[in-house]
């Protein structure tokens, strides 16, 4: 490709000036790097230079073939457009205007097998992929995010400074390491939202816990200030406070006045489809997703609301004791949370040969997204300690922290059913804890049910690898079917 070459040109070019495009190009731009700049609508460019990035080292491009033509090379192409057929196209109109060793970065939310088929596609061709989770909303991305960059390695040393220098830090450390191969960026993102679902539903069951016992909104305010001064000190729980003490025009809280129904964008979904399809029991992030799906059924619940029969009783407890309560039954559920998302990680490592570095993961954690919490660097020491840890539930510390929790934890799951208060997130990290610290469960019985129906077979104690069959009625026949784990 030939084109006359400006008198200055890109360290890095940028498709996609909305507004997460826009605030991870200036903060590029704050940190010494030369943009280009692209929007299929064009006015936007010019807008953006007459703005916001007026006096800044930002170059505007009128097309694709500008675009190219105005970035040093290896071409750096940060691609900031709506996941799926978006990012295929942009890609097909970059495709004619770059040479061998360029580099494309989706920085959007791709799901990680769009990512694995792009990489693959792309190294044929001799351009360098790069699928990237970016997170911490517009905040982050103009004044750091944690980035997630996955991929063709290759690709990594000519963007790490960028990447490294833009992204937010943790304790003086960048909080964005190369991830893995082909989709593991992507993945690793995909995870990250799957555990905000998960902390942002469990917020929401301990809010509206407090509804039912009659804790007014500054004081639900106050014990979130509290509770971030300590063990749950994060991003999610420092917003809920000043959401909690918002107030409208009308000088009334905004909060009760918000429709109750949350929707979706895709993650929290592919997460709970990831732990399906890799037989992982990612069960909190799933109640998550289906808490939502509950919630978008608003018509029926009202009708519900009013035939559907349930508990009269109120709570008559130590209305103090039971906000203590509620703080350790949400951070021993944050603990399994995150326990489970690892193990995800894990998992898919292992199918992909990723070589994931759960310790690093952590730390792109500590800063700049949405679920950053000083909780995430004992869990950086956990892996740090033991590189093959299977799961977070046996590393000391979180052995020590949940045994502190539990009894106030049990309390607000019992307490809450008693009510007739729904806390799905909350119960079923109980039960995962539960089925995993119990050394027996009853899925003998199940192999039982499985081979008397379908001769599925089953293997006895101490005599795993031996798969049997019983005619447990005596004319079922010998028979067996073919045998399976799932």
């Amino acid at each position: 490709m030939s084109c006359s070459l400006p008198s200055k040109q890109g360290d890095i070019g940028l498709i996609g000036l909305a507004v997460m495009g826009q605030n991870l190009i200036l903060n590029m731009a704050d940190h010494g790097f030369t943009v280009v700049a692209f929007n299929r609508t064009v006015e936007k460019v010019h807008q953006f230079l007459a703005n916001e990035a007026k006096g800044k080292s930002i170059i505007g491009a009128l097309s694709i073939a500008d675009l190219a033509c105005k970035l040093k090379k290896p071409r750096r192409v940060v691609l900031l457009v709506k996941a799926g057929s978006a990012v295929d196209s942009f890609i097909d109109q970059l495709l004619p205007h770059l040479e061998k060793g360029d580099i494309i970065i989706d920085g959007g939310n791709s799901e990680y097998q769009d990512s694995e088929r792009r990489c693959k596609a792309l190294q044929e061709k001799g351009i360098r992929f790069v699928g990237s989770g970016v997170s911490g909303g517009e905040e982050g991305a103009r004044y750091g995010p944690s980035l997630m960059p996955g991929g063709n390695k290759e690709a990594w040393p000519f963007i790490k400074d960028i990447f490294q220098g833009i992204s937010a830090k943790a304790d003086g450390q960048p909080c964005c390491e190369w991830v893995g191969s082909d989709g593991a960026g992507h993945f690793v993102k995909m995870v990250h939202n799957g555990i905000e679902y998960g902390d942002m539903q469990l917020i929401g069951e301990v809010y509206h816990l407090m509804l039912a016992l009659g804790v007014s909104q500054d004081e639900m305010a106050n014990t979130f200030e509290e509770w971030n001064k300590g063990e749950l000190d994060s991003f999610l729980i420092e917003i809920t406070k000043d959401i909690l003490r918002y107030k409208d025009s009308d000088g009334q809280y905004l909060l009760p006045k918000i429709r109750d129904t949350a929707g979706q964008k895709g993650t929290g979904k592919w997460t709970a489809i990831a732990a399906l399809n890799y037989g992982v029991p990612v069960t909190l992030i799933g109640e998550a997703v289906f808490s939502r799906c509950l919630s978008a059924l608003k018509a029926e619940r009202q009708k519900a609301s009013s035939v559907l029969p349930g508990p009269n009783g109120k709570f008559s407890g130590d209305k103090r004791k039971f906000l203590q309560d509620l703080s350790q039954a949400l951070y021993a559920s944050k603990i399994v949370s995150y326990a489970q998302g690892f193990m995800l990680l894990r998992e898919a490592a292992q199918v992909h040969n990723w070589d994931l570095d759960y310790g690093s993961i952590a730390l792109m954690w500590r800063g700049g997204c949405i679920i950053r919490s000083v909780f995430l660097g004992q869990i950086k020491k956990a892996f740090d300690a033991d590189k093959n840890l299977r799961s977070l539930l046996l590393a000391p510390f979180f052995i020590d922290a949940i045994n502190k929790a539990q009894s106030g934890w049990r309390n607000v799951v019992s307490t809450a059913v008693t009510l007739g208060i729904p806390t799905p997130a909350l119960s079923t990290a109980l039960a995962f804890y539960d089925g995993y610290r119990s050394e027996r469960l009853p899925a003998n019985l199940l192999q039982a049910q499985r081979d008397y129906f379908g001769a599925h077979t089953y293997e006895l104690l101490g005599q795993e690898g031996k798969f049997v069959h019983t005619n447990w009625t005596g004319h079922g026949g010998n028979v067996s079917a073919s045998t399976y784990d799932a």
